[in-house]
């Protein structure tokens, strides 16, 4: 079996790619810097069944950091040690939040989602790595004329956080056209399912069914979305692994759902009536999201397999536990 690395081993997705590798029976170094974006106790519980393994290795640190050795000198930098024999390095750490990504937040946004995905890729470079898997997002597409979301079709982010995703693409691309780093990148559709960050909207929602708290729906509710649960999004990932290399592909469910649809099939999952609170639209939110999903069913064998109310059903019951 491979050595493989995963950044952004803690979060929601890295966590379950993580489980999905050791599985397989690979040897996985975990890398993770355990940012203050949501509590860490979150992140540790994620890494539970990882860590019972001796395969799996963690390295809390950022990524920038890895590539600053302690002291001026000639020798390879730590993350390239810590790439070098790696059969794949799956990129998944990033700063999340569409919302936040604005004002002062960008210089973090900026630092954590392209400086870091440069650093990589150079310690990739050097380490002669054969593949990158970037976790790239559909909010690289912005508000688009046409639906489905095609790979082809002109992206216009319209949240800072966009542009760093698109900007990164655009780096992993740049490497392997001029340095062959192999890369991948993925484009994620609104990822669900145990594990969710708590500042995710079925997280949130979830909580205040259970609870009997409002609901609280950015804009008109009317607004869709691709939603995609979080083991087909991995097993995704793992496809990309064999995958042409400068490859852009769409991960998603494959259905276009409206949020207060969604709501609708939440409350038949959990048996209770959401109290819904309308605000104003939130700068950075597209109005639609829709995949087309035949590239990545072409050269991926891509096929979500989990409709929304089976996913949902699974996401209220890991937080019923918690």
């Amino acid at each position: 079996m491979a050595k493989l690395v995963v950044t952004g081993a803690a979060g929601f997705i890295g966590s379950h790619l993580v489980e999905r590798l050791l599985d397989e029976g690979h040897d996985v170094v975990g890398i993770d810097s355990f940012e203050d974006f949501y509590a860490r106790d979150v992140k540790e519980s994620n890494l539970a069944a990882a860590r019972l393994t001796q395969r799996f290795e963690l390295v809390e640190a950022r990524i920038q950091d890895l590539a600053r050795p302690p002291e001026a000198s000639s020798a390879a930098a730590p993350l390239s040690g810590i790439v070098d024999g790696a059969a794949a390095v799956y990129h998944l750490a990033a700063q999340a939040g569409v919302r936040s990504s604005w004002g002062s937040s960008f210089e973090v946004y900026t630092d954590n989602n392209v400086l870091a995905t440069q650093t990589l890729l150079e310690a990739c470079k050097a380490a002669g790595v054969s593949r990158v898997v970037y976790a790239s997002s559909s909010s690289v597409y912005g508000d688009v004329d046409e639906l489905p979301m095609r790979e082809d079709a002109r992206c216009r982010p319209v949240s800072p956080y966009g542009v760093t995703k698109l900007a990164a693409e655009h780096l992993c691309d740049l490497y392997w056209t001029r340095f062959g780093v192999e890369s991948v990148s993925l484009r994620f559709f609104t990822v669900y399912g145990p594990r969710q960050r708590p500042d995710m909207a079925f997280n949130r929602f979830i909580r205040a069914l259970r609870d009997g708290d409002e609901i609280v729906v950015y804009g008109s509710g009317e607004q869709t979305r691709d939603f995609t649960f979080v083991d087909d999004i991995v097993a995704g990932v793992v496809a990309a692994t064999a995958a042409p290399p400068g490859g852009i592909f769409n991960l998603a469910g494959g259905s276009r759902v409206s949020l207060l649809e969604a709501i609708a099939v939440l409350e038949d999952v959990m048996g209770s009536k959401a109290r819904v609170s309308a605000r104003g639209e939130a700068a950075g939110d597209v109005r639609d999201t829709w995949a087309d999903l035949s590239r990545a069913r072409e050269s991926l064998g891509y096929e979500p397999c989990v409709g929304l109310a089976e996913g949902l059903a699974k996401e209220a019951a890991w937080l019923a536990g918690r």
